[in-house]
């Protein structure tokens, strides 16, 4: 049940970080980060003398567990940063949230598309009209994979990345992730949640190595507050190959 940083892959160009609920990606240097985690292990591990060069392609929400990929050089970085933007790397979430989606019901398999924008002096977003100002397209696709009393597990395949974009648009349809208070989750939704974490899991990172160019896969399980039938699914869901279409 370690609350720790946990290495899922690493190489001389790479460095993959299961990050855990509550730690920012990045943060001022009088705080704790996973970057600053990074940067300290590098200099440990490999006896690294002075600032390690670290490059953060994306970012995950601090309440947000799951893959944060580093780049060890710049070429990689630049590498990375190329196949975030073509769209060419393949990142999918775990979300529990309020509300039955049934796995047979239609809507329980479709695309979410919405245009969204930063709400002005607040950290927050919203859903308005493509026309507004700041308005940016928002596109994911969800499957249920199943459900448990109020709560659905849902299998998310992000294909744009916005501010809060996973969140925003599963509580604009009524269901908001367990313990995302910030987006209308109820009090007490899920047991043993702190108020620093949400039930939103960066599980799954397909991508071509930004040297070799062979295609590459991480998964990281579901952290220890998802309750156990969730987890269970996702293990019998067969998590280690998703499919190409997602």
């Amino acid at each position: 049940m370690s609350n720790e940083p946990k290495i899922l892959f690493e190489d001389n160009h790479c460095l993959i970080i299961n990050k855990p609920a509550g730690l920012s990606t990045q943060a001022p240097e009088a705080f704790p980060s996973l970057e600053s985690w990074a940067r300290s292990y590098l200099q440990i591990q490999h006896k690294k003398t002075g600032r390690p060069y670290l490059g953060i392609p994306h970012r995950l929400d601090r309440p947000v567990s799951g893959i944060v990929f580093f780049t060890r050089s710049s070429k990689a970085a630049a590498r990375i940063a190329e196949q975030f933007r073509d769209r060419k790397i393949a990142k999918r979430y775990l979300a529990l949230v309020e509300g039955i989606l049934n796995p047979l019901a239609l809507e329980s398999n479709c695309c979410w598309l919405d245009y969204m924008r930063k709400i002005p002096d607040q950290a927050r977003g919203e859903i308005c009209t493509y026309d507004s100002p700041g308005a940016k397209l928002a596109q994911l696709e969800m499957q249920s994979l199943g459900f448990s009393e109020n709560t659905s597990l849902l299998d998310i395949h992000l294909q744009t990345g916005r501010m809060h974009q996973i969140r925003l648009q599963a509580s604009s349809r009524g269901f908001p992730i367990c313990g995302d208070y910030n987006y209308n989750a109820s009090p007490n939704s899920i047991r043993n949640l702190t108020e620093k974490c949400i039930c939103l899991h960066s599980y799954f990172l397909r991508f071509y190595h930004p040297i070799t160019y062979q295609p590459m896969e991480v998964i990281s399980p579901l952290p220890h507050y998802f309750p156990s039938w969730a987890k269970e699914l996702a293990v019998s869901s067969n998590f280690s190959s998703p499919s190409d279409k997602a």
